[in-house]
């Protein structure tokens, strides 16, 4: 289960890392291009299996490259969609798109 949050400034990704930092819990962060056909039916996808808010979720944050160009240096993608999975004690790091699927839990519809 995830909550989507879409992040529109750069800021707002290292916000989110340093708190990461302070409080280490589950996070998940996907690099997106919507200019990209993939990219885009994936997001869809995911706002068709997790529309609303749940409490309990992990927050799954979106990055735009059209919006925030400099954040995808930080995990060196180069290549999207590109999850990457902060737990504890270990960064998981997936650019392969089915298994990006699978990882999100989300059905990948023809």
């Amino acid at each position: 289960m995830y909550n989507l949050v879409f992040l529109k400034k750069e800021n707002d990704l290292n916000k989110v890392l340093k708190k990461f930092k302070r409080e280490p819990r589950r996070c998940s962060i996907l690099f997106i291009s919507l200019w990209d056909k993939w990219c885009e039916k994936l997001v869809t996808d995911l706002k068709e299996s997790y529309p609303e808010y749940r409490e309990r979720a992990e927050p799954l944050y979106v990055v735009d490259s059209l919006k925030m160009p400099h954040s995808f240096v930080i995990y060196g993608t180069n290549k999207t969609p590109h999850l990457i999975q902060l737990r504890r004690d270990q960064v998981v790091s997936e650019d392969y798109l089915p298994r990006v699927y699978k990882s999100l839990k989300v059905n990948q519809a023809s």
